[in-house]
């Protein structure tokens, strides 16, 4: 089966927490990745999202990990954010 790769940037203004990150995390850009595989039961290309992963911060310094992500909980984490930046609750 045929996979793809994207990977986007999304910024946070403002540190946020997200279901399946650990902890509370600081205010910045992350690489989202998803990875999708094609279907071959349809007469046209289509695709499956597979996984989702945010890179963060490790435990030290320097490093970094991912973490498996829902693509919702993400889209309302930044919808909080943009919220928050124009004042809103």
């Amino acid at each position: 089966m045929n996979e793809r790769l994207s990977r986007t940037l999304v910024e946070f203004a403002h540190s946020f927490l997200l279901p399946g990150v650990e902890g509370l995390q600081p205010p910045g850009i992350y690489e989202v990745e998803t990875v999708e595989e094609q279907l071959d039961s349809v007469s046209f290309v289509a695709y499956r999202r597979v996984s989702t992963m945010i890179t963060v911060r490790g435990p030290t310094v320097l490093s970094r990990q991912q973490a498996p992500i829902d693509p919702g909980d993400l889209a309302a984490a930044l919808k909080r954010d943009a919220e928050t930046s124009h004042g809103q609750p």
